[in-house]
């Protein structure tokens, strides 16, 4: 065997201390800084603002008015969520009861669309996580079809959303109390408003109507639904017990469970300060510093009630379907309240597993996140449509370097990943439909029959 003499022994740990200590040093430094930063932009004063609830805490998470959240509400949500015997109100017999709302909400995309539009009642196709779903041309023209004139958005975090979809036209709360006069008048959809509702819950009773979408004897009793309407609803009277109040009840009951409090971010912020690497630390400073990111994105889910023009390209400029130019929808919150103000202006969406969307911006115009990153710190408008008047004044050139653009990218990337998010989605539903497509080509894509 080998011996050491004493003095290498001590050489040895003095080389090992002082490496630990540099290190915990580096830690300790980059952690000290963030955690200060974040309790001078807290408007509590601590770490808990920016934490987002455990999803089966359901008396901490925000719930919709008039909507108090129960277990009985976020089981039936789940499942009807994702059943595509609710698709019952399709235009053609051979697209009846083959897609749901997760067609366009896959938990795979970070519950956004795979695809770069969403295309529900006239869609066919799954691909891989939702990428190959198009439009079936064979059996629909392009009028016909459900598809949105935007990407679809995140359902991550929508607990803490006020006013809901890209133009906000969801909800009497919030910014659109301030615009009642609108409700109903240049949308007709908006009308919900006037139910006195937050935007999940309004936007989700439209939504059945939107998207093709109810309830019927075959659903509830021969799928066997009546029960969970029936422990999930009590106090609901006669057939609104199965109506499309109640059906957007539980939708949104279940859509606000759905949290990304496994992400790295959020371990770091309960007191686990090795969860973030030195990389993802650095890019959160920038998050909340340099980039000026926290300024839209806030609050525990990284969202925001605001809405801001920062000059993307539409969805019509890459080929988008039921959409053009001269669609309405393209001026944003402008689309419904009219108000000069207001044009080109979309929702602050939030930004956790965004490494999962295939698309970015209310236009698909981005494919990664990177250049997500890179056209913030570029801070040049893309679409020449949309007056410089109009652009927001927190989009300009941010200057960071090649590293920096790389750091706030890993922390976006990696440190807002919840890896877990198959816990919000049902292993069947009562039809025993493949899901959230069950359409022939979807059927083959994913392997289910």
């Amino acid at each position: 065997m080998f011996s050491t003499s004493p003095k290498l022994l001590i050489a040895i740990l003095a080389v090992v201390l002082v490496t630990s200590c540099t290190q915990d040093e580096t830690v300790s430094s980059l952690d000290n800084q963030l955690e200060r930063t974040l309790l001078r932009l807290s408007p509590e004063g601590d770490l808990s603002y920016y934490m987002l609830p455990d999803s089966r805490n359901l008396g901490g998470i925000p719930a919709g008015i008039g909507n108090p959240l129960t277990s009985e509400k976020v089981e039936l949500g789940k499942l009807l969520f994702h059943e595509t015997a609710l698709g019952r109100d399709a235009l053609t017999e051979g697209s009846l009861r083959t897609f749901s709302c997760a067609t366009c909400h896959v938990a795979d995309a970070a519950f956004t669309a795979g695809a770069a539009q969403g295309i529900a009642d006239g869609g066919i196709g799954f691909g891989e996580k939702g990428t190959g779903r198009i439009m079936d041309d064979a059996n629909f023209d392009e009028e016909d079809i459900d598809a949105q004139g935007a990407r679809p958005l995140s359902m991550l975090g929508v607990a803490y959303v006020t006013n809901s979809m890209w133009a906000g036209r969801f909800g009497a709360h919030g910014a659109n109390a301030e615009v009642e006069d609108v409700w109903g008048v240049f949308d007709p959809a908006t009308e919900v408003n006037h139910l006195g509702l937050d935007g999940l819950e309004a936007q989700n009773i439209e939504g059945t109507v939107t998207h093709r979408m109810s309830t019927d004897d075959y659903l509830l009793d021969t799928l066997g639904y009546r029960r969970f309407f029936d422990r999930a609803f009590p106090d609901f009277q006669g057939d609104a017990r199965y109506g499309r109040i109640a059906v957007s009840f539980a939708l949104s009951a279940y859509l606000r469970t759905l949290l990304p409090n496994q992400a790295p971010w959020q371990d770091w912020l309960r007191g686990e300060k090795l969860a973030l690497t030195e990389q993802q630390k650095r890019g959160a400073l920038l998050f909340f510093g340099k980039a000026g990111c926290y300024r839209c994105h806030d609050g525990p889910a990284l969202n925001g009630n605001v809405f801001h023009a920062i000059g993307v390209n539409d969805l019509c400029d890459i080929g988008g379907l039921r959409t053009s130019i001269d669609d309405t929808r393209n001026l944003g919150r402008g689309d419904f309240t009219r108000r000069a103000e207001d044009y080109y202006k979309f929702k602050v969406p939030q930004v956790y597993n965004t490494k999962d969307m295939p698309f970015y911006f209310h236009g698909s115009s981005k494919t990664s996140l990177r250049e997500v990153v890179e056209y913030f710190n570029d801070g040049v408008p893309e679409n020449n449509r949309v007056p410089l008047a109009n652009i927001s004044d927190y989009f300009h050139p941010l200057n960071m370097t090649e590293a920096e653009i790389d750091d706030l990218t890993e922390f976006l990337a990696e440190g807002l990943y919840d890896p877990n998010l198959q816990r919000y989605v049902p292993e069947s539903v009562l039809s025993g439909n493949c899901f959230p497509n069950s359409d022939q080509q979807s059927k083959e894509d994913m392997g289910c029959e």
